[in-house]
């Protein structure tokens, strides 16, 4: 494994863990965001098992090849990136995930939220897409898949509230011109 592209992976993986910390507002670390949190603990605690361990990817010994790091690399600079542009668009902190008793104040469309809904978790996504590339393991594809699948989940769930909410008109015209996780 190589080991810098490790460290910033999981660089990607704490900053990811400190949101709820250092930016969400308050709130309730209920079942529903331990569930949807779930890959972002168990990826990077794999990674390290299996840096620690020398355990190989499927690929075998020495794998991945010096490109599959490199554009491991790439993904995760890619992901801070974005996670770094979508705090700058904040200019006040968005409620944790799952929080129901939270109403949208209002919704953004600008900075990090010009092409897509969902920039926090395209973050995401990516930080684990740079773990597969990086070491392509079960340990690594099984939280990715379940990610996708969580976070589709969170995300239809915060569109539907918002298109029920006071800005429903609104944000459905910018549903319409705008992907969830990829620009379109």
């Amino acid at each position: 494994m190589n080991i810098p592209v490790l460290v910033v992976v999981l660089a990607d993986f704490a900053a990811i863990g400190l949101l709820p910390r250092v930016f969400f507002k308050r709130g309730s670390l209920n079942h529903g965001w331990w569930l949807t949190a779930l890959p972002f603990f168990c990826c990077p605690a794999f990674l390290v098992a299996a840096a620690a361990a020398g355990w190989h990817s499927w690929l075998g010994a020495g794998a991945p090849s010096a490109v599959g790091a490199a554009v491991a690399g790439v993904l995760a600079v890619i992901s801070a990136a974005l996670l770094a542009m979508t705090l700058g668009t904040h200019r006040v902190p968005l409620a944790l995930w799952h929080q129901d008793d939270d109403p949208p104040a209002s919704i953004v469309t600008y900075g990090a939220y010009t092409r897509i809904r969902h920039p926090f978790y395209a973050s995401f996504l990516l930080t684990l897409v740079a773990a597969v590339v990086m070491f392509p393991h079960l340990g690594t594809v099984v939280p990715l898949c379940y990610a996708i699948v969580k976070l589709n989940m969170t995300a239809a769930r915060e569109e539907r509230r918002l298109s029920a909410s006071k800005f429903g008109g609104e944000y459905r015209a910018y549903v319409a011109r705008t992907g969830r996780f990829l620009p379109i």
